[in-house]
């Protein structure tokens, strides 16, 4: 059985940093592609973050809305995906979730296109 286990979620002042990790088990996911969504209240689920093999490599692929400010990395032999959150905002808040597929190329930002997820982790950002 497939399990992803999110962690490091919590309650951050707007500036702040967080980074979440995502251990996968029952699985290995090292030559395909993991990735971080995120829902805010009322919202639906949105791509955040991807990282997998591409044509020249591993190589992350970041929602517009985080470039320069998240970044995603990976340690396969832990099977384990990270998310390095910085200068985080009121508008960061939501629910993160890990996804993983067995498929290569980390443009993956639908979710229909993983076929994995984990339970979810809080991300509050707030003084």
């Amino acid at each position: 059985q497939v399990q992803l286990v999110e962690s490091g979620g919590g309650l951050v002042q707007p500036g702040g940093s967080l980074r979440l990790s995502c251990a996968a088990s029952g699985r290995t996911f090292s030559s395909g592609t993991m990735g971080w969504f995120r829902q805010a209240p009322g919202k639906e689920r949105e791509f955040v973050a991807a990282i997998g093999w591409s044509w020249n490599g591993v190589r992350p692929y970041y929602a517009d809305s985080v470039k320069g400010q998240f970044t995603i990395s990976r340690n396969s032999a832990k099977n384990t995906v990270y998310l390095q959150m910085n200068s985080l905002k009121p508008e960061d808040t939501a629910v993160y979730y890990c996804a993983a597929t067995t498929a290569a190329m980390p443009q993956r930002v639908d979710v229909d296109e993983y076929d994995y997820w984990g339970q979810g982790t809080q991300v509050t950002v707030s003084s």
